[in-house]
């Protein structure tokens, strides 16, 4: 029977983390393959790596214990290079811009370090210039859209580089016919198997489930399919949940997320993501 690791992060305990792990491991055993789960706190060392399987689900952000599994041989979904592409935002951004698919007009940040800062906000006049306001900033790393604004004028756009230097964060035009609305589009072996609407009606400008916004199920135009499969190619993903903005001019790629949380998709359209990861997983090893 085929057997591999599903890698999660040994910190990361909540209920929806232990809901999906749970969800995998009945996926795997329904489809006849044998799914250990491991902590990443169990490869501390190389050696740790003795008797691996051929391959691991990895369902962690930990993109160095990722380059040291595939080091040692290990097939990974997904793989090292394709979760860094997703996890930092800016090199997100900059996949899309490759790939010509359409996106918010965004602009980067210029890189600054911790103890020197900005001596100087100048460059923020003409970002406010070209983008307007209001303006969305977000912080190249983080998750639930936590580490997402919006500023509404120059003032609260200085405020929001102050407070988030040095991290790397970038600047994007505000899409205001997606204002506390988005696509959620689970994308497997790029094929879309589901999406959800995720209306917002708090009054927050951000569609997170996390947020308080509601999933209901969509179906996809031919247009927001072929974007959200597009998105996944050019990040490299094996599977990743895509988020997609509403625009006059068509849909938007937001954010690409390779271990997307899926509870609320189930929930919502009755899709299991798990099971068709899993069958993926099969069908390569």
């Amino acid at each position: 029977m085929k057997r591999a690791w599903m890698i999660v992060n040994a910190f990361l305990k909540t209920p929806s983390f232990l809901r999906m792990e749970q969800a995998f491991l009945a996926a795997a055993k329904k489809a006849g393959l044998v799914l250990e789960v491991k902590g990443n706190d169990a490869f501390i060392s190389k050696e740790s790596l003795t008797g691996h399987p051929d391959a691991a689900l990895f369902f962690d952000k930990d993109v160095r214990l990722a380059q040291r599994l595939e080091m040692s041989g290990m097939r990974l979904f997904n793989s090292s290079s394709a979760i860094a592409v997703c996890d930092d935002k800016t090199a997100t951004t900059l996949a899309m811009e490759k790939a010509s698919l359409p996106q918010p007009q965004t602009l980067l940040c210029p890189l600054t370090y911790a103890g020197v800062g900005f001596d100087s906000l100048a460059f923020l006049t003409g970002v406010g210039d070209t983008l307007g306001f209001p303006m969305v900033v977000k912080e190249a790393f983080g998750s639930f859209g936590k580490q997402v604004y919006l500023a509404q004028n120059i003032d609260e756009l200085k405020k929001s580089v102050l407070d988030t230097a040095p991290r790397p964060m970038l600047f994007q035009a505000f899409v205001s016919e997606s204002f506390g609305v988005d696509l959620r589009v689970y994308v497997v072996a790029g094929r879309s198997v589901a999406a959800i609407r995720r209306v917002n009606q708090t009054g927050d400008f951000r569609a997170n489930i996390e947020s308080g916004a509601v999933a209901y199920p969509h179906f996809l135009t031919k247009e927001e399919d072929a974007l959200a499969v597009r998105a996944c190619r050019a990040c490299g993903v094996d599977f990743a949940g895509v988020d997609l903005l509403f625009s006059k001019n068509g849909p938007l790629v937001c954010e690409v997320n390779s271990n997307a949380h899926f509870m609320g998709l189930i929930q919502a359209t009755g899709v299991n993501p798990a099971e068709h990861i899993v069958q993926m997983m099969k069908e390569v090893l």
